[in-house]
């Protein structure tokens, strides 16, 4: 009588169902998961992901774990192009299995360039790298005018050049602008440079941008809706901002046009919320959220403003009550970043055109800002390089005496 077959064997390289067993097969990703995977690069000017825009054109996952993706670009000499093939690297040969990522690309046709524009609401064209070296996006707003915002701004813009970043401010507040004289600008007007780009006035180690550059000063802006959307785009896209870490945008005061421009043309800035302590100053800066969050905003923090007078002799007095800052803070359940005091140098050094943090950094006030400016930091922590794999060390030496061998 013959024996029974026996069971396939598990030994190492015997075939089992048609694969031998023990040896490592690579389980190539699917396209879905690859498409996925994508969703994680973003265009830093566009603000949404390659997936989103469209711009991927090809994924071709190969045996031996190769994956051949392919990314469109708006333009053939994009400045951008190596942040893409970085991304796209990253972002693939995380999955599991893939072992090799090939980026390749090609150019959006003139009927692709069109569609991406109505879908973004661009009749004017695409970006063409002007915001693709800055990391982080702040609108600074509030819910009405009179709360300090642009002192604010200029101050926290100081302050976190004091903690070593990279910082440029864009004026927004395009019928109260007052960002070039707090800066010492007045008068002064930009250059362009040779790629037709507008080159930053820049004080105190800022770059700054406002529409007081542009016209007489104290001249008044008598500007509609869509006048404001063209300048506020070209402030972005055609100003040569270069490399940034922080981009901080004064905001006018209210919900209208020019918020609700920025929001999309930004779609992943963050909003700061600048309010003072009483309750009406409160309620109506609580509209601004509302404001930020229909649009889609993510909203940092607050920042309270105002939130006592501090005289020369130290003595404090809460003038406008108390408490606001915190209880719009925990309503919108986000940090207050900080509550500065009114102090005389504030008032003094935002009319002289020297932030008071670079000029009196002992301030009680100086001192407030730069906490909101470390909060801020901590909040948009920069990424640190992931490290290639150490060689494998050879064999340890032998620790101890050496005996003599018998």
């Amino acid at each position: 009588m013959d024996a029974a077959p026996s069971p396939p064997s598990n030994r190492r390289g015997v075939l089992s169902k048609g694969r031998p067993v023990g040896v490592n097969v690579v389980v190539v990703p699917s396209r879905e998961q690859i498409t996925e995977a994508l969703k994680a690069v973003i265009d830093p000017e566009l603000h949404r992901s390659i997936v989103e825009l469209g711009m991927v054109r090809a994924i071709d996952a190969k045996d031996g774990g190769v994956v051949d993706v392919t990314v469109s670009l708006t333009t053939p000499g994009c400045p951008i192009k190596t942040h893409f093939q970085t991304g796209v690297a990253n972002a693939v040969g995380a999955l599991e299995g893939v072992q090799r990522v090939n980026v390749g690309f090609d150019v959006l046709s003139a009927t692709e360039k069109q569609g991406l524009q109505r879908k973004l609401g661009r009749p004017q064209g695409l970006p063409e790298g002007a915001l693709a070296q800055v990391a982080n996006v702040v609108c600074v707003g509030s819910g009405k005018g009179g709360v300090g915002k642009s002192s604010l701004t200029v101050n926290l813009a100081a302050a976190l050049r004091a903690e070593g970043k990279r910082v440029g401010v864009l004026d927004a507040d395009v019928w109260g602008y007052s960002i070039p004289r707090m800066l010492g600008l007045g008068g002064q007007r930009p250059k362009v440079s040779p790629e037709r780009k507008i080159l930053p006035l820049e004080a105190h180690g800022l770059k700054v941008m406002s529409i007081g550059f542009f016209i007489s000063e104290d001249e008044a802006v008598v500007w509609r809706g869509p006048m404001l959307h063209k300048a506020l785009t070209q402030f972005l896209e055609d100003v040569g901002w270069g490399a940034l870490d922080y981009l901080l945008i004064d905001l006018p005061p209210g919900t209208g046009d020019v918020s609700m421009t920025l929001a999309q043309l930004l779609p992943q800035a963050k909003f700061l919320i600048v309010t003072t302590p009483q309750d009406t100053a409160q309620k109506v800066a609580r509209r601004s959220a509302e404001m930020a969050d229909k649009v889609q905003l993510e909203i940092a923090g607050v920042i309270e403003n105002m939130s006592g007078f501090t005289t020369p002799s130290g003595e404090r007095y809460a003038i406008f009550g108390q408490g606001g800052g915190e209880a719009l803070a925990a309503e919108l359940d986000v940090p207050l970043l900080a509550s500065v005091p009114l102090t005389m140098p504030l008032r003094e050094h935002s009319d002289s055109g020297v932030p008071l943090v670079a000029a009196a950094p002992d301030d009680p006030a100086a001192q407030a800002i730069r906490a909101a400016a470390r909060g801020l930091v901590a909040m948009t922590p920069v990424e640190l390089p992931v490290l290639a794999d150490a060689a494998p060390a050879g064999p340890a030496p032998p620790v101890g005496l050496e005996l003599p061998m018998v």
